[in-house]
């Protein structure tokens, strides 16, 4: 009987692990994580500190009596501490400090990735105990309830206004905080272009949000029960501070591949440190896997990046847990397709944007218009803007970005951009798209389509 061992109980590991059971019944399959909460969905922990989520145990995808049943070994609160990668054996420490070895016949590491905590004068010496804190985990999440449940707050400085970072901000406004979001580069949102970040930027400000954008943390105190703030703020090129006053902190400035374990084992790392895998997900050490947000992403226009998601997580997961077992998946690529909701406004992308298009090479275009989500003569008719961007030379779609309200299915039509671009069609073949319509919903014209035929006008001129 075969052994496989997944390090990691996230979305990667897990996949991999129920993957291997559907294929072979008979594989022991042992889930090894650091934290004491198997599956669970970190993706939903803004909506649990807003309040919408009732209780953080909800967030679990599966309950851990429903892997067991499965057929999973899960070992919580228990840290892989080095690969013997010759002798196929996993050394870790569990709970209460209990040395253990595991031996596997194959081998996947899924550790995830750890939150970037920048180099900030003081933001070392704090933490959850003086209302400052990071967002990764579900315990990260459970300190930040019982912060708001325990000091109760009033003003809050999010720093970092990407998606986690306006997923907060929506929610500790939610919970009735005065709310200021900082941003080091020009613009909320910097997946998105300028003009479509500058849409949710007058969200957030209409939601009674303080943005400032061109400011970085320049250092942190508390003082009097208090956080005394430092921002530096770029005007004109020139770094000027101002100071502020905070009761909580939130750090959203992003994540790094935790990729420890696999280099002390000998697995090839990229520049940024990410496990470098083939598209089996293979790492190159024999029998060793690797999935997640610790390893690099094929991107289906780009190649080799990196590239933390979850849908992208799980995708890898499946592959590697397929091919642990026996098989010869191929992980399809990513297209780095994201959606998030701001208040009432949803913003989303697939592909890349002009810049990102001719830095790869491409010859660019794009397209920039609204159209309404439906018929205008059927009420509650709500413009979706849109940025179309296709290869001049071979009219390939590219990209798409799209915001508009969070009734208008914004998500679903960028998932057609998403599965036209997996599909390498051109942009004109958008309008040969049977999609779906009535008056309420719709238009004979989807806006995808009115967008790809904008792009097509405009670059038949």
């Amino acid at each position: 009987m075969s052994r496989l061992v997944c390090v990691g109980g996230s979305d990667a590991g897990i996949a991999a692990a129920l993957r291997a059971r559907e294929l072979d019944p008979g594989v022991e399959v042992t889930v090894v994580l650091a934290d004491d909460y198997p599956n669970f969905s970190v993706c939903g922990l803004p909506y649990y500190l807003s309040g919408e989520v009732a209780d953080w145990r909800d967030l679990a995808h599966r309950r851990r009596a429903d892997l067991e049943a499965q057929g999973i070994e899960v070992r919580t609160c228990t840290r892989a501490r080095r690969v013997a990668v010759a002798e196929h054996r996993l050394e870790v420490v569990g709970p209460a400090g209990r040395e253990d070895v595991l031996a596997y016949d194959r081998l996947v590491l899924a550790t995830g990735a750890r939150p970037c905590r920048p180099p900030v004068p003081g933001l070392e010496r704090l933490g959850p105990e003086q209302g400052v804190h990071l967002l990764h985990d579900i315990g990260d999440g459970r300190r930040i309830m019982a912060d708001l449940e325990g000091r109760r707050p009033k003003r809050a400085l999010v720093v970092g206004a990407g998606f986690i970072g306006l997923e907060m901000v929506e929610a500790l406004r939610r919970r009735q905080l005065a709310v200021t979001v900082l941003e080091a580069r020009p613009q909320v949102l910097p997946a998105l272009d300028p003009e479509l970040g500058a849409l949710v930027a007058e969200t957030l400000r209409a939601e009674g949000v303080v943005v400032r954008t061109g400011c970085r943390l320049g250092g942190l105190a508390e003082e009097g029960g208090e956080l005394r703030v430092e921002v530096l703020e770029d005007i004109g090129g020139t770094r000027r501070p101002w100071r502020a006053t905070a009761d909580l902190v939130l750090v959203a400035t992003g994540v790094a591949p935790d990729s420890e374990l696999a280099r002390s084992a000998g697995a090839t790392l990229a520049r940024n440190g990410a496990v470098r895998v083939d598209r089996r997900m293979a790492t190159g050490l024999p029998d060793v896997f690797a999935a997640g947000d610790c390893v690099v992403t094929h991107h289906r226009l780009l190649g080799e990046t990196y590239l933390p998601l979850g849908t992208t997580a799980h995708k890898q997961g499946r592959v590697a847990g397929e091919n642990a077992v026996g098989g010869d998946r191929r992980f399809a690529g990513s297209l780095g397709t994201q959606v998030v909701k701001v208040f009432e406004l949803v913003a989303a992308r697939t592909g890349l944007r002009d810049p990102e298009a001719a830095a790869a090479g491409h010859a660019p275009r794009t397209w920039a218009g609204s159209a309404d989500d439906h018929k205008a003569y059927y009420p509650g008719a709500r413009p979706i803007h849109l940025r179309l961007t296709g290869d001049r030379r071979d009219g390939r779609l590219l990209g798409t970005q799209m915001v508009g309200s969070r009734h208008s299915a914004v998500h679903k039509r960028i998932d057609t951009a998403a599965t036209a671009i997996h599909a390498g069609l051109r942009v004109d073949e958008l309008s040969d798209l049977d999609l779906s319509y009535t008056p309420p919903l719709g238009s004979p014209w989807d806006v995808l389509q009115v967008a790809g035929q904008g792009w097509s006008g405009v670059a038949s001129q």
